[in-house]
């Protein structure tokens, strides 16, 4: 791996994502069709936060401690809103930065994902599991030199 790639070489480009007024039912659809891990909360193509499915997770578990409570779980998912529980305080990354400057965030903070934007609009999401992908994918012959 080449770390003084941009970031825009190994982020994932199409990001789904929803609004902040989004149900969390509808976030909990998106987590459960897609094999995605965190969803980010924009407005107008700008980022104002980030859910993870953990934070999903924690939010169901959080009111009874009951994990099984299917009709319980149904009702605060149609009561509550993505801005409800997203992560506003969150580092982010120009799709122009280089990769190690990414892999410096997410070896301090503990993120597994950074919204990648470009004149305060989302452009991409690079996660743990795209850079991850690109050393698995790395031809070895080229990475030695």
């Amino acid at each position: 791996m080449n770390f003084q790639s941009p970031i825009s070489d190994f982020m994932t480009k199409q990001v789904i994502t929803v609004s902040p007024e989004d149900t969390l039912v509808h976030v909990k659809e998106i987590f459960d069709k897609y094999t995605i891990h965190h969803l980010p909360v924009v407005n107008m193509r700008k980022i104002e936060g980030i859910i993870s499915k953990t934070d999903l997770m924690h939010f169901l578990r959080g009111f009874t401690g009951v994990e099984d409570d299917n009709m319980l779980d149904e009702a605060r998912l149609r009561n509550y809103q993505a801005r409800d529980i997203m992560t506003t305080r969150m580092a982010k990354v120009d799709s122009t930065d280089r990769i190690n400057v990414a892999l410096e965030v997410f070896k301090i903070n503990r993120f597994h994902a950074l919204p990648v934007v470009d004149n305060g609009e989302l452009v991409g999401i690079l996660t743990t599991h795209d850079i991850i992908s690109a050393l698995v994918t790395e031809d070895p012959v080229k990475a030695a030199f």
